[in-house]
């Protein structure tokens, strides 16, 4: 095994570990928002709070990315991020902790992880040869769904015997651990950008879109992902929750179930692709395993009706993702040069993920004030659609996900049709 890739090993241990941190602390603080407010909306502004600066950000940082070290960019950014825990773990202990130090505290996060991220990126590219990129992004995924599936336990158990203070002391002591662990071990050979380090903050912004601009297959990829991401942020990210405690009388064991078969699926996605290698092309991995997860997996979780289809249907929502993911890293790792992936890898996130946000806000209000109304209205074309959904509660929802599994299926295909991604295949990516 080469040496850079045994040094990304310990990488990806140690920021699976923080991850893991990370995710219990998010979790553990909407579980003490949400008992302090009752509200869902103020659990959707945290994590709009946390997205939109990360977007905003994301255009400018990648300049700064490219010109400085990227191992000290990550260790300042975490140690940012566990700085803003340690202040709200303070005021938890003193009882002044308020809902709007959470939002702030969110924005900070997002702020570092504009930079924190592509700076990552680019790491991983420097420690990870290109013939094992798919490796690393399946072993990526398995570890991110592993995240998910035992953050919430863990989050859970902590925070019952000891609060939110000891699920933040565990989420501090994973980026002590990470920390000394890349400052230690983990040693980085990179090229910086020879720009001047003066340079204009829009210098990097510029180079990412002037290089995405002359590869429009990449650039259509891009843009075709941020569609993508809008659709399942209207539904699977953002809606499941509520549909499946509405048309199961609120029962939370089911959720959990349902949620765990989630992530295992990811899980079990993320396995396959980091061991078997794959002959397909990266173009057919991204929209091919995008159509199968939005036609299988929305659509049979719209017209399910009890865990048993609905897990079936997580199953093939988050089965194909990690090999999506592992095409697009292809495509980005072979493309961009090593001196030029800050800049457009930071591009690439703000274009990617700002649809998030939209989909988030706009997800909420069609299933509470177009949707549901509708299901219950009694008319003709609801009565039609209650013959494949069901009615009453929840109904208006599971209509959402049939939407978005006929148009994030259809938009997949038609993609892949477009002559720029068509040639980018028969470039032998």
């Amino acid at each position: 095994m080469e040496k850079s890739f045994k040094k990304y090993l310990l990488f990806w241990f140690g920021g699976s570990v923080s991850q893991l941190g990370s995710a219990m602390t998010s979790f553990a603080l909407i579980l003490w928002t949400y008992t302090q407010t009752k509200s869902a909306m103020a659990v959707s502004l945290m994590s709009f709070c946390n997205y939109l600066p990360y977007i905003l950000v994301s255009l400018f940082a990648g300049g700064f990315v490219d010109r400085h070290r990227k191992k000290t960019i990550m260790l300042a950014a975490d140690s940012i991020a566990a700085i803003c825990s340690f202040f709200v773990l303070l005021c938890w202990r003193s009882g002044e902790l308020k809902i709007q130090y959470i939002y702030a505290v969110n924005c900070v996060i997002g702020f570092m992880n504009s930079f924190q991220i592509p700076a990552q990126s680019v790491a991983v590219g420097i420690l990870v040869p290109k013939d094992k990129i798919a490796r690393m992004s399946g072993m990526d995924s398995f570890s991110t769904n592993l995240v998910s599936v035992v953050s919430p336990v863990l989050a859970s158990s902590i925070f019952a015997f000891g609060g939110l203070g000891a699920v933040i002391a565990a989420d501090l002591l994973s980026f002590l651990f990470n920390f000394a662990l890349l400052l230690i071990f983990i040693k980085i050979p990179e090229e910086l950008s020879k720009a001047p380090r003066g340079a204009s903050v829009l210098s990097g912004c510029f180079d990412g879109f002037r290089f995405l601009f002359r590869h429009k297959g990449l650039w259509y990829i891009i843009v075709t992902m941020a569609v993508l991401n809008f659709f399942s942020r209207l539904t699977y990210e953002n809606i499941l929750s509520p549909m499946i405690l509405a048309r199961s009388g609120g029962n939370s064991l089911v959720l959990g179930a349902v949620n765990m078969v989630l992530g295992a699926g990811g899980i079990l996605g993320g396995l396959i692709i980091s061991l078997r290698p794959f002959k397909v092309s990266s173009v057919k991995l991204i929209y091919f395993s995008a159509g199968a997860s939005f036609l299988l997996g929305d659509l049979m979780m719209g017209l399910g009706k009890n865990a048993v289809w609905w897990s079936l249907a997580a199953v093939w929502a988050s089965l194909p993702i990690p090999f999506l993911a592992a095409g697009q890293r292809m495509i980005l790792y072979q493309m961009v040069p090593q001196e030029l992936q800050g800049s457009v890898f930071s591009v690439r996130n703000a274009i990617q993920y700002c649809t998030i946000p939209a989909g988030l806000l706009l997800g909420g209000y069609l299933a509470d004030f177009v949707f549901e109304p509708f299901m219950q209205s009694g008319s003709g074309a609801s009565a039609a659609l209650g013959q494949l959904v069901g009615l009453g509660n929840g109904s208006g929802m599971a209509v959402m996900f049939l939407c978005t599994g006929v148009l994030g299926a259809a938009f997949s295909l038609m993609a892949y049709q477009k002559k720029e991604i068509q040639d980018l295949e028969k470039s032998g990516l």
